[in-house]
């Protein structure tokens, strides 16, 4: 054991060696690969402050089914048992709603109790409210308008109104914007990749003899390859640590600009960076593909120089 830490030791003091000869090419290549991780990195950013936003929201859909004026209050509590056999299988919460209870609900909420008193007799009908959870995506959305068919076959039913349009928009606009997130960061991968694969090729060229010789004094191809990946990956860690902090010195201007819009709907939400543990996530991945780089490079151009 303490002859395998003391080898990565070696390498990574020897990974160190390299830079300082050359710091001015590796803060270049750093600023390089930290321009192509930013946007990702600030994408992952704004996806994760979205989400903590879009639970706040009342993301279940809901079904309200309202029965005809004439229905006698006896007939129309007795559909709820018909309802739930409807919703077998489904976490609903279903709610009966009087027709006393909706119109003073609306003159509450309305302030229109002069005008609502002037229509004499309560023109509203008794409902039901059901409102559904587990309904993630918009493929799970769509099973509400099979159930509000369902429950338009039934008696006494006059109409019924279903929200879940807004929940399959707002599923497909996520997903959507997943994925193209994940596009962008595949695409950027690979120029990070391609960025450290040239630096590391460079590298090896101008350290072509002082290989050469080692190998003569019987060094092992692990022994040459463990600096240059240690370079590799510490080019990728620079270089994600950077973008991290444009990401962050990039929240300071946009939260200004959010506060006045948000200040419109009575709102105070602000963007955050990310917690440690996803900045260390992000950290980890740009130190992987900057060691990736790093060994695509050196097996390939190692092996021509043997």
């Amino acid at each position: 054991m303490n002859v395998w830490f003391r080898q990565h030791r070696f390498a990574f003091g020897a990974a160190l060696s390299h830079v300082r000869k050359a710091p001015g090419s590796f803060l270049f290549n750093v600023l390089v690969v930290a321009v192509a991780l930013a946007l990702p990195f600030a994408g992952v950013t704004l996806l994760d402050n979205a989400r903590p936003l879009s639970e706040e929201l009342s993301v279940d859909p809901e079904i309200s089914l309202f029965l005809k004026t004439d229905t006698p209050r006896d007939q129309a509590q007795a559909l709820a048992p018909q309802l739930q056999q409807i919703l077998h299988g489904s976490h609903a919460k279903v709610s009966f709603v009087p027709r006393e209870q909706a119109l003073a609900s609306l003159k509450e909420k309305s302030g229109l109790t002069d005008v609502i008193e002037t229509l004499g007799d309560n023109p509203l009908p008794d409902s039901y409210v059901m409102k559904l959870e587990g309904f993630a995506s918009g493929a799970d959305a769509a099973r509400v308008d099979g159930l509000a068919e369902q429950m338009r076959a039934l008696p006494d039913v006059d109409s019924v109104q279903v929200d879940s349009a807004w929940v399959k928009r707002l599923a497909a606009l996520l997903g959507v914007l997943r994925l193209a997130l994940l596009l962008l960061a595949i695409t950027l991968g690979v120029v990070v990749i391609a960025v450290v694969f040239n630096t590391i090729r460079l590298q090896v060229l101008t350290q072509r003899e002082e290989i050469a010789v080692s190998k003569l004094l019987g060094a092992t191809d692990n022994f040459i390859h463990r600096p240059f990946y240690y370079t590799g990956a510490l080019l990728g860690l620079c270089a994600g640590a950077v973008a991290l902090g444009a990401v962050a010195l990039a929240l300071r201007p946009l939260n200004t600009a959010i506060a006045e819009f948000a200040r419109l709907y009575a709102s105070e939400f602000q963007l955050t960076p990310l917690p440690p543990l996803g900045m260390a996530a992000l950290l980890a991945i740009s130190a992987g593909l900057g060691l990736v780089g790093a060994m695509l490079s050196v097996q390939r151009h190692l092996a021509r120089l043997k």
